[in-house]
């Protein structure tokens, strides 16, 4: 057999294949999707922890990292602060200090894709040396930036 038999034979083949393989993306859009939803819930989930436990452990530089420059944060005293630097500004004690006690337990969560998350945590933030504890809610608004999870809003609600 000659190779131009072989060609023919095999030419409708391989059309179908490289149909198939350049059609391959349309076919699975809601896959490709689901797939990258899941891989930003994943990474979601590493940005929402790096949140809390940077502030708990007292951690500026990574607490600062993951808010958005223009965050905003509204605390449970109803003190409001705009834009990362006047909210570490605000937060500078915490840091420097080193004696809080901040507990949280997660209560509500949205994650919308790669767009945009919402949790709501039960929070306790505790200095015992001078007997304050704040007992609250704290709602915070996360937004990606096509690259990251960033905090754009914070709010606390005093609890009883």
């Amino acid at each position: 057999m000659t190779i131009r038999p072989l060609l023919l034979r095999c030419l409708p083949a391989v059309a179908c294949l490289l149909f198939l393989s350049a059609a391959a993306p349309a076919f699975a859009g809601d896959r490709g999707s689901d797939h990258r939803a899941r891989g930003c819930a994943r990474q979601f989930e590493l940005a929402q922890r790096m949140d809390m436990e940077s502030f708990r452990d007292y951690d500026a530089e990574t607490f600062r990292a993951v808010h958005d420059e223009r965050a905003i944060t509204i605390f449970a005293s109803g003190a409001r602060r705009v834009g990362i630097d006047a909210i570490m500004t605000a937060l500078a004690s915490h840091f420097a200090n080193r004696e809080a006690q901040w507990t949280w337990t997660e209560v509500y969560r949205v994650v919308d894709g790669c767009n945009a998350a919402f949790i709501l945590y039960e929070t306790v933030y505790e200095i015992p040396r001078i007997g304050f504890r704040q007992h609250a809610y704290t709602g915070v608004t996360y937004s990606h930036d096509g690259h990251r999870w960033l905090a754009i809003a914070d709010q606390g609600t005093p609890l009883p």
